[in-house]
């Protein structure tokens, strides 16, 4: 357990206690997506200190919030205990809470695979995606590029191969029955997932480049991936 102590018997209180540190709640984040090696987290999490780091992954194993497993051609890897796992909606939360405080972000703000299956994750709206036929989206933000594909309210997501920063190889496979829609965005992405900017306004002003597929799914898209504040809204009949 980490260090911090703040001598109260309360269930927020534990959780900070075994989770409050430093780093660690990205830690979870990360092995949210999957399970890595020591050096994937040190590259999902590059200005972590290598010694922060390793003090984290151990205040953690011993919270009994990951464990050490074996994976084939990548040796032992750290990963989410049962325990651990129960931090899902708890991380889902606090990205959409944390959402509409983001604000744009600064020059050297860093996007990784992790962060953005993450962020696609909690924007992704299921009830709205259940109502569509399956589509299948490949989103370029940066060096990060993305498969997401959508099947009766599932999201499915995986790194395109060849992309930066692919740690593991994906267990999932969006790209096996072709790909409906191709874009570039920048981080202005933002504002489509918000509501701020309308589909076509995001592809007029240059915050969305088609690059392939269907331009018109584009509204899809951002009904399928959205964090708008107030009420969930449910696609055009």
């Amino acid at each position: 357990m980490a260090a911090r102590n703040y001598g109260q018997y309360c269930g927020v209180v534990t959780a900070l206690e075994l989770v409050g540190e430093r780093w660690a709640l990205l830690i979870v984040r990360d092995l949210l997506v999957g399970p890595r090696r020591y050096s994937d987290l040190k590259n999902g999490l590059p200005r972590i200190p290598t010694n922060i780091l390793s003090t984290r992954l151990k205040e953690l194993q011993e919270a009994g919030v990951i464990h050490r497993i074996p994976l084939a051609r990548c040796g032992l890897v750290y990963d989410l205990t049962e325990f651990g796992r129960g931090l899902e909606d708890v991380v889902l939360a606090l990205g959409r809470w944390g959402f509409h405080a983001m604000g744009d972000p600064a020059p050297d703000d860093i996007i990784t695979n992790d962060s953005m299956t993450m962020a696609f994750r909690t924007a992704f709206q299921a009830d709205v995606a259940a109502a569509y036929p399956p589509t299948a989206y490949q989103v370029h933000i940066g060096d990060v590029a993305l498969g997401l594909r959508t099947v009766a309210g599932t999201l499915q997501i995986a790194p395109v191969p060849g992309s930066s920063g692919v740690p593991l190889p994906a267990t999932v496979n969006p790209f096996s029955h072709g790909i409906d829609l191709t874009f570039a965005a920048g981080p202005g992405i933002r504002s489509l997932i918000a509501g701020e900017l309308s589909p076509a306004a995001a592809i007029s002003n240059g915050t969305v480049r088609v690059l392939g597929g269907d331009a018109a799914l584009l509204d899809r898209f951002a009904a399928t991936f959205s964090l708008r504040l107030g009420a969930q809204h449910a696609p055009a009949a």
